[in-house]
Formats: C-alpha cells, structure tokens, sequence
C-alpha cells in the first residue's frame, strides 16, 4: 500500500487456517452459510481441514484427500530445497524445484511403467525430459513469489497448533457431529497413507466419526488429481452419508 508495487518476495507468511478464514469470508461475503461437504487434495486438503474446524458447525462432512493433520518433517525438508533453489536460482530455481517436487508427487512404479530406462535420439534419459518439460512449463504459469508462499504455508500447517494439540483440534468436529472420510493414495511418498492413518486415528480417538479410505493407483500422490472414477465413488458416499 505505501509504495504501490507488488509485494514480492515481501509478501507476508500465510498457512492454511489463513486461507480458510479468507474462503469462509468470501463465502459470508456471497451468503453461502454452510457446506454440506468440505473436500480438496494435499494443500486443498489442508485448508478444508481447518476450514471444518474453524466453523464446524457450517460443514456437513469433512473429506480431506492425502492431506495430514500436520505437516512431517520429511515434506517439510523437501520444500526446504525447493524454496532455496527458488531463492537462489529465480525463474532456473522455480523450474528445478517444480522438477523435484515432480519426484515426489508421482510413484516409482509410475516412473518406471512410463519411461523406465528409455532414451530419446538425443541419447537424454526420457524421464529427465519429462522433468525438463514440467520446469518450463510451472514457468508460463506461476511466478517465484507465489511458490514461495504456498510451499511454506504447507510447511506451516498443523490443525492442533493454538487449539491444544491435534486431538482437541479434531474434537471440535465430534461436538458439532461432523463425519470425516480421508482418503489416502497407494504409493504416495508425500503424505502418505501412514499419515492419512494416523489423522483418521486422532480422529476417532476425539470421538469423531472418522472412517479411512484409499485410492488404488501407481500415479502416487497426484492420483487425485486423475482417478477420478474413484474419487466419485468416495464422494458419493460422503454426501449419502
């Protein structure tokens, strides 16, 4: 505001609960007061967590897609080397750290079913080229800022921070009777369905009714983002109750 320019790389820290309380004021905004089913995979995931726990009872059914309860250590490091190649690099960083975070979305059997140790005529590994290919293209559509912003409010999210812990976090849901389905992925490396498991735990353990499902797939952690098939049954039968 004083000066009129972008904010940049001066743009303050956000995590998830502040984008949750910034959709349920859009959605007062609108005169949307209740959900009957809050839903989004990894970060969106995340932010329809804390958006069921700020107002639980405005939200019919919580249905978070491999996304934990808290953010591990293990993504928190792999965002670490991305936003530093970012920082580092600039626009060669933001291509580099959308190629590493392409490791980690997919599953070895889904690198190895599609290129395997294949070559191009140029003798380059066809699997470097996919990589090459998805850096350059993060390029015509993101800018190194917002990468930055997004990756640490992943790094940021924790539902039981301020609020006691994860479980007294997650009781709030069991107050206002709000069901919750999770759904881990097969073969994600990102937020596995260890962590899936371990929030539907938390959950049933604060009296939530709390059931875990999970996606068959080799496509790892972005198989949200294609079994669709799938992910329409679970829908379903989170809004049949």
């Amino acid at each position: 505001p004083a000066t009129g320019e972008p904010w940049a790389s001066r743009f303050p820290s956000v995590d998830t609960r502040d984008q949750a309380r910034s959709l349920w004021m859009l959605a007062d905004a609108i005169g949307i007061d209740r959900f009957d089913l809050v839903t989004g995979g990894s970060l969106g995931g995340m932010v329809a967590l804390e958006i069921a726990i700020e107002r639980p009872r405005d939200v019919g059914h919580l249905l978070p897609i491999a996304a934990p309860a808290a953010t591990g250590p293990m993504a928190i490091a792999w965002n670490h080397l991305q936003v530093r190649l970012v920082e580092r690099l600039g626009l060669e960083g933001l291509a580099l750290a959308r190629q590493l975070a392409m490791t980690t979305c997919r599953s070895e059997a889904d690198f190895e079913q599609r290129f395997g140790r294949g070559r191009g005529a140029d003798e380059r590994w066809e699997v470097v080229r996919y990589l090459d290919h998805q850096g350059e293209k993060l390029l015509g559509r993101f800018d190194p800022d917002t990468y930055r912003v997004l990756a640490t409010a992943m790094d940021l999210h924790d539902v039981g921070r301020d609020r006691g812990g994860i479980r007294p976090a997650l009781a709030r849901l069991s107050a206002a009777g709000v069901p919750v389905t999770a759904i881990g992925i097969e073969d994600d490396v990102l937020y596995g369905p260890r962590q899936v498991r371990a929030l539907v735990d938390e959950a049933l353990a604060a009296g939530v009714d709390a059931r875990y499902r999970e996606i068959a797939s080799t496509k790892g952690h972005d198989a949200f983002l294609v079994e669709w098939d799938q992910l329409t049954v679970l829908v379903r039968e989170a809004l049949n109750g």
